[in-house]
Order: structure tokens, then C-alpha cells, then sequence
């Protein structure tokens, strides 16, 4: 499937769109209900991303479907409502569970039935590759297309890169944070943003050159800013910037004991991620040279120069979302499915002990 973007330069870098009123009700009789979820031995395809509900389900997107872990068995929960391939998946303050897919948009569910919306509604595209809940409740979307914020009832639209990059593709957007000052950052595939609720503004390192095609940002317990992509792994601490490594990194994530888990490249090798929403990309990820890591930097060393660095070969090509479960397990997708690292083993759930 091939996205095309036409986009009008204008001196503005919001604009905004609004669907027809969006309430949160139930789809029509002839949709699919909660009690056709199908069971499932877990996902065989590309798993992208991972979270954990307070009742201890684990989550999971990925490019066969939306499954659920109750740590016993796995449980497709989109198998019956839709084919599409799975990104991102959020759990809201709610209760609420919501679904980024490539190219068909964003699904709401409520435990009991499912809602699809797509730019038909006012989303600002079908492609999501990233899903954040804000301190007041608005959800907001990361898409090929720039960046939508659901208020409940409609949808409100941002282009950060219009002004200041022509390439369409440069308003795709890969993670969205809000940190503890209420100013919210946004990555795409130009520059990176940080917004005040009032302007963008490009981030730039010490020598003023921006922070381009990151893939993940994350704000640690300390209020640190990590952003992760092709020039490596970067730490800003409102003042200095603080690079970690040089090699592409993917996924950020902080464990409860505030070490940084990532996945990174150990090789010159090709970007092992997903960089846009078109077919040649999606079939390139699994054929990407190079290996991929699952790299600790551990807590308590992170003010040193040199911090320690525990790396994970678990031998696949690519390394997607990583979650700390209430078990301390890591879990972390792949190309061929999930996995759990319990600190010494990696298990695939398919019946194999990957590596001891």
C-alpha cells in the first residue's frame, strides 16, 4: 500500500480539522463483540508494541493482531473485527483500550465492542505508529500525516514540519511525549518538536543542528529527556546533551529501578525500524542486515561517562517494543513474535528456549 501526501506550505504550523461529533457509544448490532475473541498461541508476525493493565493483562500490537496475555494464554482480541496489521496499543485512565493499525486507522475498545476511526472522521491518517494518553485525558496520535489529539468528541490536527521542511513524508510521526512541564515533544521523520501548547519549536543539540528521524522519546523519573535513532542514544537534562552511543537505537524504555533498556543496531547494517508506512519498508524490516540488541544501561553508572552497558543478543534482525512486567521479566517483540527475558533465559512462547 502506497501513502501520498499533498501538502499546502503554510506560514502556520497547526491546523486544525474537526469530524462530525464523536461519542464514545457502542458500533451497530452487525459489528464484532468482545465474545468472539479467538484463542491464540501468541503472535507469529512483527510485534511492535507492548504495555501491562493494571489488572497484570499483557498487550500486544502486532502486524497478525491485538492479543491479550493473562499469563496464562494468549487471546486474539482483533482476529473477527479486522486484517489489519497492528502498531501501537494504549490503555487509558478510563479503562478504554485503544489500537493503531497501518492503514486503517485508530480502533477504540471498551471491553465490549470496538470502534474504528479513520481520516474519514477527522483523524489525520490511517497509518499510527504511536498512542499517548495527556494529563488531561486527550488522546493523541502519532500518524504518517502529523499528529491528532481526541478531546472525546472531535479530532484536532497538527503539521509541525510545515515551514520548515517540503518533503511530504516529513510530517510522519513516530513517538509523542508530554513531560512533567506540560510541554509535549514530538518526533517525525524531520525534525524533531517541542510544543508549548502555543509554537513549535525545533529541538537542536549544543552545535545547532536538529534532531532528525528520532524514533522514541521518553522522559525518565528524573525529568531527563531520551531520544533514540539513527545518530544513537541521546540524554538531554534541560541543559546538556549527553550521546551514549552512535550505533541506530529504536526503542527507549526505563525500568522500574530507572536502568534504560534499548534496542540498537551492533553493526553499520541497515535501519532495522520502521521508518515509514509503505509496502517496500514493511518487507524490508525482516530481511534488514545487521544485529539487533537489547541493551541495559545500568541506573546507577547512567552520571558516569562510560556508563555499564549489559547487551542481550537474543539473534533476531530487529528488536521493537520493549515492557518491564510486574514479574521483572523484559518483555520485547521481534520480527516472528514476543519474547520474555527473565534475566538469564529468553523465551519465545512457542516452545523454544531461544538463549540461556
Amino acid at each position: 500500500m502506497k501513502y501520498t501526501h499533498v501538502y499546502a506550505l503554510f506560514l502556520m504550523f497547526v491546523f486544525c480539522t474537526s469530524c462530525k461529533g464523536q461519542n464514545k457509544t457502542d458500533l451497530p448490532k452487525d459489528n464484532i463483540k468482545s465474545k468472539n475473541i479467538v484463542a491464540s498461541p501468541g503472535p507469529h508476525q512483527i510485534t511492535r508494541n507492548i504495555i501491562q493493565d493494571r489488572k497484570g493483562n499483557i498487550w500486544i500490537a502486532a502486524f497478525d493482531g491485538i492479543f491479550r496475555y493473562d499469563g496464562k494464554s494468549f487471546a486474539n482480541i482483533t482476529s473477527k473485527v479486522s486484517s489489519a496489521r497492528f502498531f501501537s496499543v494504549l490503555k487509558d485512565r478510563k479503562g478504554n483500550l485503544w489500537f493503531g493499525s497501518v492503514g486503517s486507522g485508530v480502533y477504540y475498545y471498551d471491553g465490549k465492542s470496538f470502534r474504528n476511526f479513520t481520516t474519514k472522521d477527522g483523524l489525520a491518517g490511517n497509518a499510527v505508529t504511536c498512542i499517548n494518553e495527556d494529563k488531561t485525558g486527550n488522546i493523541w496520535f502519532g500518524t504518517e500525516g502529523g499528529a491528532s489529539r481526541y478531546d472525546g468528541r472531535s479530532f484536532r490536527n497538527y503539521k509541525m514540519n510545515a515551514g520548515f521542511q517540503a518533503q511530504p513524508d516529513n510530517d510522519d510521526v513516530n513517538s509523542i511525549i508530554e513531560d512533567k512541564t506540560g510541554k509535549f515533544w514530538f518526533a517525525t521523520r524531520g525534525n524533531t518538536f517541542v510544543y508549548d501548547r502555543k509554537v513549535f519549536t525545533v529541538f537542536r543539540k549544543n552545535d545547532g543542528k536538529p534532531f532528525t528521524n528520532i524514533r522514541t522519546i521518553i522522559e525518565d523519573k528524573r525529568g531527563n529527556i531520551w531520544l533514540g535513532g539513527p545518530d544513537g542514544l541521546w540524554r538531554y537534562d534541560g541543559s546538556t546533551f549527553t550521546n551514549f552511543n552512535q550505533n541506530f537505537v529504536g526503542y527507549i524504555y526505563e525500568d522500574k529501578k530507572g536502568n534504560i533498556w534499548t534496542s540498537s543496531q551492533s553493526t553499520n547494517g541497515r535501519d532495522l525500524a520502521l521508518s515509514r508506512f509503505d509496502e517496500r519498508s514493511l518487507s524490508g524490516l525482516v530481511s534488514a542486515k545487521g544485529q539487533c540488541l537489547l541493551s541495559r544501561y545500568d541506573e546507577k553508572s547512567l552520571l558516569d561517562k562510560k556508563p555499564t552497558v549489559t547487551e542481550i543478543k537474543p539473534g533476531h534482525g530487529m528488536i521493537c517494543g520493549i515492557l518491564e512486567a510486574n514479574d521483572g521479566s523484559i518483555w520485547f517483540g521481534a520480527s516472528d513474535g514476543v519474547y520474555r527475558y527473565d534475566g538469564n533465559t529468553i523465551i519465545d512462547f512457542k516452545g523454544k528456549e531461544v538463549r540461556k
